[in-house]
């Protein structure tokens, strides 16, 4: 990656020493205004995808939920395409944890619900990129290292829509790539700066009459602040566009080789001492993936449309995860428990061949997935008793094929070297089937049948009424034949409304109202984890399948958004909404009171409701906006769970959660600002802020202790047209090193020695943010 990066630079720097010599003939011709995203309003133009498939796109006005728009001139705001930092920076009700401790594998939360990398977490937010479902099969993980920013052409958040279907509960996230009819040109970047970083990416894309290309490559080193955070990432996306009179067809190609470095939460004591301390190691993550997918349209008539994606990916998986044993010496061998030894292959007592330890565990998994999907849909968009309609009913398929490999290996610790695992280690196998080398083979089948329709009662007044009938099939086969109990089949059906109304109340305001059904069936990975009697290791080893019931949320939503012009050419674009969704049936990811281990297990209802509000200006070389959120999530029914590591749980190790208490990591008020302003036609500044509260702790669900505690990052950005063809860009993060944390959970910090901080007592674990960084850059542009 570090010589590709400086190849790329050598040649910049070459293109760049010619077109600056040119340019001291001739004053650097101006460069457009650079102008802020208008994520929260669209001009009245504009239009929005309508369903998971490209090609049926609406009046945004019409739609009866809030919407908000990142193009890819949003996304690189700072300076770089960043589709994460534009999420965090900008996006109204979206917040960022960073549990893996990897900026490159944040968990992102919107009103309250996620989309994540790590298995564990609920995956309540549905991603389709192209039309393609992003949710990967096995956990409905979401792998944001896989997309390289470049290639992105916008990102669409729709609040609950059922058409979207599994995973929808908090709403939707539609990702549409460039392609050649929409880009012409090439640049090429590098930039580098703190901590090692040097990427290096660009993008090409050309039409030739009919036909047309696409093709982005982004390749990334960074140390890392913290010690193991290292990351390599390599990225490309490529596509094959044809267009005639009445079709079109592309074809689509992502790859991707990522090597991630995480090292998680840390106990509070230790980041005294050591604010990038790792608490035990290694944490690797590494990603390999490859898709190719087609999607067409061909326009049937002038009012009918029918538009199809298809695709088939692998991807692979490897994770390898220190933790903590649940292992104490018993005379000449090690035990879980009074006379319970633990066991290796053949269930063969373990010494205690280190003489007391202190001893680590190993987790290593791999993850093999053939993901396969089929789906079209038709589109007319006729009158229908004289009045405008727009009408679109379809039909999906996704499919999968899994297979999970998981080893435990007993070792030493070196605290000399980040609390790391020393082998070669010696594998765990219980009878019990609490710990055991595991082969799972599984196969996932999703069907959906969906319509939406849009009715114009008048030209104001607008009825929206939809459905979906999700159908989910998981089959579970456990190789092994000690593993019997991990064979299982389930199935899932379910129908989800949606009716709404959207009414123009003046030529500047739209007002809207919408009651909302959505579900998601249990992952392979959650029903291959949901018996109490036999937890599995937080790095998702499975031990059997008791049924897990479906998720079922409900969504009333309401709001307004307009555009006026408060003063001069000055635009001003706002909206208001509200929202609450009550989930049926939630799953949560429960400690056991196995160390180290823990269980899906469905926990009653719950809870998301709040406000967002804001607004953009814009008027010639200025623009600011402005945006808050208020989210309340909480528990809507008593339950006592395990949290063993809490220092408020009762004799057994449990907490008692009352109605009311507020769901972890989700806060409570998020507020966000920024402006850009073009000093000269050249020369460009701009800032952004982002409030946001504190956070209940995982594990920490009965809110006993100190949430994270609130913050405020300030992130500063500049650009200067050195010519017409070469761009000079730097970025200050965290300009004022604010010193805050974005996740928190408990650790057992009594069974690990920490030399940093001996004694160590507070089991507060915490993940820091990133402290002040600088980059720069230069982007040359044909």
């Amino acid at each position: 990656m570090r010589g590709f990066a400086l190849a790329v630079l050598a040649a910049l720097l070459a293109i760049g020493g010619a077109d600056h010599a040119a340019a001291q003939q001739a004053p650097a011709p101006a460069s457009p205004v650079t102008t802020l995203p208008d994520i929260t309003a669209l001009p009245d133009t504009n239009v929005i995808g309508s369903t998971p498939l490209l090609g049926s796109d609406v009046e945004r006005d019409k739609v009866p939920d809030e919407t908000q728009v990142l193009d890819s001139h949003d996304l690189s705001f700072d300076g770089t395409p960043n589709l994460l930092g534009s999420l965090s920076q900008q996006a109204q009700g979206v917040s960022i944890g960073s549990e893996s401790g990897n900026t490159f594998a944040p968990n992102i939360f919107y009103h309250g619900f996620q989309a994540s990398p790590i298995a564990g977490n609920s995956q309540d937010i549905a991603v389709y990129v192209n039309g393609v479902r992003f949710n990967q099969p096995f956990g409905d993980v979401v792998n944001w290292d896989l997309l390289p920013s470049v290639a992105i052409d916008r990102v669409e958040f729709q609040g609950t829509n059922p058409v979207f279907g599994l995973n929808a509960l908090g709403g939707a996230m539609a990702v549409e790539m460039k392609n050649g009819f929409t880009f012409q040109g090439m640049d090429a970047t590098v930039l580098g700066g703190s901590y090692d970083r040097l990427q290096g990416y660009g993008e090409y894309g050309a039409q030739f009459g009919n036909t047309a290309v696409y093709a982005a490559v982004d390749g990334l080193y960074s140390g890392g602040w913290r010690q193991d955070e290292s990351s390599h990432l390599n990225k490309l996306y490529a596509d094959f566009g044809w267009r005639g009179a009445a079709a079109e067809l592309h074809i689509n190609v992502t790859a991707a080789d990522n090597e991630l470095n995480e090292p998680a939460t840390v106990p509070v004591q230790e980041l005294d001492a050591d604010r990038s301390a790792v608490f035990t190691a290694p944490n690797f993550l590494g990603n390999k993936y490859a898709q190719i997918s087609a999607n067409g349209s061909y326009q049937v008539s002038d009012t009918t449309s029918v538009q199809t994606v298809a695709y088939f990916q692998n991807f692979l998986q490897s994770v390898v995860n220190g933790n903590v044993p649940d292992a104490t010496p018993c005379g000449n061998f090690l035990c879980t428990g009074p006379g319970q030894f633990l066991t290796t292959t053949g269930f063969v007592p373990i010494p205690n061949y280190l003489n007391g330890g202190p001893y680590s565990q190993l987790n290593v998994q791999d993850t093999n997935t053939n993901g396969y999907g089929l789906s079209i849909q038709a589109t007319n968009t006729g009158t229908l008793f004289g009045h405008a309609n727009h009408f679109t009913a379809g039909a999906s398929y996704d499919g999968s094929q899994n297979t999970f490999t998981g080893n435990t290996l007993l070792g030493g610790l070196n605290p000399n070297d980040q609390m790391s695992f020393v082998g070669p280690g010696v594998t765990i196998d219980q009878a019990d089937q609490s710990i055991m080398p595991v082969r799972l083979n599984d196969m996932t089948n999703y069907y959906g049948l969906y319509f939406i329709d849009m009715f114009d009662i008048t030209p104001a007044l607008t009825l929206t009424v939809a459905g979906r009938f999700n159908y989910a099939q998981t089959d579970l086969v456990g190789v092994d034949p000690n593993n019997g109990s991990l064979s299982g089949n389930h199935d899932y059906a379910h129908f989800n409304p949606q009716i709404g109304l959207t009414y123009k109340i003046n030529p500047h305001v739209t007002s809207y109202a919408d009651f909302a059904e959505s579900n998601r069936a249990p992952t392979p990975e959650e029903l291959s984890c949901s018996d109490p009697a036999s937890p599995c290791t937080l790095s998702n080893f499975f031990a059997g399948d008791p049924n897990l019931k479906q998720v079922i949320a409900h969504t009333l939503e309401a709001g307004l958004r307009g555009q006026f012009t408060p003063y001069g050419n000055a635009k001003f674009d706002w909206n208001l909404s509200a929202y609450r969704t009550d989930t049926m049936n939630d799953i949560q990811f429960i400690y056991s009171p196995v160390q180290g281990s823990a269980y899906y297990q469905n926990i009653g209802d719950t809870r998301r409701q709040g406000v967002d509000l804001g607004g953009t200006l814009t008027q010639g070389k200025f623009e600011f906006f402005a945006n808050a959120s208020y989210i309340n999530a909480t528990y809507q029914n008593g339950l006592t769970i395990s949290s063993p590591n809490n220092p408020g749980a009762d004799a057994n190790g449990n907490i008692h959660i009352r109605p009311g208490d507020t769901l972890p990591g989700i806060p409570n008020w998020i507020a966000k600002i920024g402006f850009s302003y073009n000093i000269t036609d050249a020369w460009q500044v701009g800032a952004d802020g982002t409030y946001q509260s504190g956070q209940y702790l995982f594990g920490d669900e009965a809110n006993l202790l100190p949430t994270t505690g609130a913050y405020f990052v300030t992130n500063l950005n500049t650009s200067y047209q050195l010519t017409k063809h070469i761009k000079l860009f730097a970025m200050l993060d965290n300009a004022f090193n604010a010193d805050y944390y974005t996740y928190g959970t408990l650790s057992p910090t009594n069974l690990v020695p920490i030399p940093s901080a001996p004694g160590a007592s507070n089991p507060r674990a915490l993940a820091p943010a990133n402290p002040i960084e600088a980059y720069g850059g230069i982007t040359v542009s044909f």
